[in-house]
């Protein structure tokens, strides 16, 4: 006999006609304005510091070629540690080069106020095999320690990504899309660690080997008005992920990936991501939390006023079980779906293999608000799906004004809830009658700390 958690995997999801007006039916239309970009992506480049500047270093003065070919790497070096001296300096990358850099720790702290500018292109070595031996595969550039910095420019990051990509280790390789063994470490493009107030705006970046940005231990970050373009089945090539790091602004952006447009991870609190374009990809996504017993804390997070276009989920939180601590405190907003295949989903049953068995310990959800999320799904799978922990169920999930409807057809698949506790503001299309009212017995009995 299955176990109810494995029932909750493998639940055949029904389908019903449910009679409703297409024409009355109102599906919210992106929002506006977007970021203005032409088809090529490309940004009016921001205008170059004034060079009249002492406190202007352009990478050119410290030997930067910026042929594509020849090593830079010393010659940043050498225009960081001097910027870094100077108050409110300007590194500058100039336009019309491109730059190969090596992967690179920029340490603080620094004087202050910097500011990084790309207006030409950097790029890293072209694959594992031109990455030397004894620089980390982990990563490529990375900023540790820096307070006050930012990272701007109507320039290209290319992270030439592909080849990191086609290792057999990969999991889109293989027979049956499987992985072969060796190694697989690859580098995350752009990484900032234990830092503070940082900005990054105006910057194209594609074809990371692995995340596109990443953000550890920081505080107070402001991402705007960038574009990140990776191809649909380039394998964990997230857009932003965000990790122990709070105070986080991301707006006004296009994310078009392989996997996650953002994922928030343990950590994280006051976290706004408004008018963002995501898709293809894995939708934004909370998590995975949870893994191998870990706790996890995440509060206070608003998603709003977004478009999610033909990706594999809309808004998503997915967990572990076995882990420990909470998810509270969010708010999905105003989020146009366009043909998403799982538009408002929560996965307490994370797993990446078959071998994962259900536990008694399961990080909390609730406090969980889905309002003005309307547009289509692909009929592959249900529109909402809450899949929650036998023993730690999910709690005040609340939903209003959602409207959801097949990308194709007529035929409206039912809402799939597991151990989902909540409550409907308004009524649902398609329906939803499968929460639960109230408060679970097992959290009202368990004296848990799920992150106070």
């Amino acid at each position: 006999m299955l176990s109810s958690g494995t029932k909750a995997r493998l639940h055949n999801h029904a389908r019903h006609k449910h009679h409703h007006n297409h024409n009355v039916s109102y599906i919210s239309q992106p929002p506006s304005p977007l970021p203005n970009y032409d088809n090529d992506w490309s940004i009016t480049p921001y205008p170059p510091p004034s060079t009249t500047s002492n406190d202007v270093f352009d990478v050119r003065n410290f030997g930067a070629v910026g042929d594509g070919r020849t090593d830079d790497t010393e010659s940043f070096k050498m225009a960081w540690d001097t910027a870094c001296q100077s108050e409110s300096a300007v590194i500058h990358v100039p336009n019309g080069f491109s730059f190969m850099i090596q992967s690179t720790i920029f340490t603080g702290p620094c004087q202050g106020g910097l500011v990084f500018q790309v207006d030409g292109t950097l790029m890293p070595p072209d694959g594992p095999d031109a990455w030397p031996k004894n620089f980390s595969r982990h990563q490529w550039l990375v900023f540790y320690r820096i307070n006050e910095m930012s990272l701007k420019g109507g320039g290209l990051i290319d992270g030439k990504g592909e080849k990191w990509w086609n290792l057999p280790c990969k999991p889109h390789k293989g027979k049956n899309g499987t992985a072969s063994p060796g190694p697989c470490d690859s580098p995350i493009a752009i990484r900032f660690f234990m830092s503070s107030n940082l900005t990054v705006k105006g910057l194209r970046v594609k074809n990371s080997p692995q995340f596109h940005f990443r953000f550890d231990n920081c505080r107070n970050v402001h991402v705007e008005s960038i574009v990140i373009t990776a191809p649909a089945l380039s394998p964990n090539t997230d857009g932003i992920h965000i990790e122990n790091t709070n105070g986080v602004e991301i707006y006004n952006s296009v994310i078009s990936n392989g996997d996650d447009c953002v994922s928030i991870g343990a950590g994280c609190h006051d976290v706004d991501i408004r008018n963002i374009t995501c898709g293809p990809g894995h939708g934004i996504s909370i998590g995975s939390l949870g893994n191998h017993n870990s706790r996890a804390c995440v509060s206070n997070i608003t998603v709003r006023d977004s478009v999610i276009k033909v990706a594999d989920n809309g808004v998503r939180i997915k967990t572990w079980q076995g882990g420990s601590g909470a998810v509270k405190g969010v708010t999905f907003s105003n989020i146009h779906m366009d043909n998403v295949r799982n538009p408002i989903i929560i996965d307490q049953f994370y797993c990446l293999s078959k071998d994962c068995t259900n536990q008694t310990s399961a990080v909390l959800v609730s406090d969980i608000l889905y309002t003005n999320i309307k547009g289509t799904y692909n009929i592959r799978s249900p529109p909402m799906h809450f899949g929650c922990s036998d023993s730690v169920p999910c709690t005040n999930l609340t939903l209003s004004d959602v409207e959801l409807l097949p990308a194709l057809g007529d035929v409206v698949s039912d809402p799939f809830c597991w151990n989902a506790y909540g409550v409907l503001q308004t009524l649902t299309i398609p329906p939803v009658s499968c929460l639960l009212d109230g408060v679970p017995r097992s959290i009202l009995d368990n004296d848990i700390d799920y992150c106070s």
